[in-house]
């Protein structure tokens, strides 16, 4: 990798973006734009199959947010954000991306940020895979979630999940279509579900309480949470507290 070009992907909805990203691309001899992609979809299955070094990425994209794709990949290029907000910034870092390029930037600016990622690529810096592991703090509520199912990538409304289980670093998101595995951590979702319509009524679950059908007495201080769809889960003391507030 010493010598060799570096492989850089463009992942941009604006046409105008992606020609200023290939122009300015052009006078950095150790880059080598490898292709472009107009939406997230199309930036996973090229990275998947191109597996790039580099990866220039807006955040506001149709369909599917730069966010939103970066966890759905497997691989972990470097990745440096493109985009006209600012409000983004904080999270773009704590996402391991390399440079936050705010729109319009300067040859100097882009090249300065390229120089960065490719000294990173270059000395084999230790780089997490987009967003795992990673917990932010946000004030955004979380209205979809987008997960990988065999060769389909799904956007799941919120509004259409019956709970979320634990599976360690993992969640199981179980709607009435079926269970998508997906790494994220309960605390995370949380913090960042609709709190007037999620809870966690136990470390291993968060359920909707839209679909709570009723609280079955098991034994002394044991409760079991049932659900329209006649699952039935456990619930904690602390989780049997909140729920009773929650819903009184």
């Amino acid at each position: 990798m010493k010598d060799s070009k570096v492989r850089t992907l463009i992942i941009d909805d604006e046409e105008l973006a992606r020609q200023i990203l290939k122009s300015y691309s052009k006078k950095i001899i150790d880059l080598e734009i490898i292709g472009e992609c107009a939406n997230g979809f199309e930036g996973v299955k090229v990275i998947s199959a191109q597996k790039p070094d580099l990866i220039f990425l807006d955040i506001q994209m149709p369909k599917l947010t730069g966010f939103e794709m970066l966890e759905l990949i497997d691989e972990s290029p470097a990745v440096i954000f493109t985009t006209a907000y600012d409000e983004y910034a904080l999270k773009a870092f704590e996402v391991s991306a390399v440079d936050y390029l705010l729109k319009p930037f300067s040859q100097e600016r882009f090249e300065e940020a390229v120089l960065k990622a490719i000294a990173r690529i270059r000395t084999n810096s230790e780089r997490e895979k987009p967003g795992s592991q990673i917990e932010y703090r946000t004030s955004e509520r979380l209205h979809r979630l987008v997960v990988k199912h065999r060769n389909n990538i799904l956007i799941i409304p919120v509004e259409d999940i019956l709970y979320f289980e634990a599976q360690d670093d993992f969640v199981n998101i179980v709607t009435s279509e079926g269970k998508y595995l997906k790494q994220k951590r309960m605390k995370e979702l949380e913090e960042t579900l609709p709190n007037e319509s999620f809870i966690r009524i136990h470390r291993s679950y968060i359920i909707n309480l839209e679909f709570l059908k009723q609280v079955e007495l098991l034994e002394k201080e044991s409760y079991l949470a049932i659900l329209k769809n006649g699952e039935k889960l456990p619930i904690s003391r602390n989780g049997y507290s909140t729920l009773k507030e929650k819903i009184r």
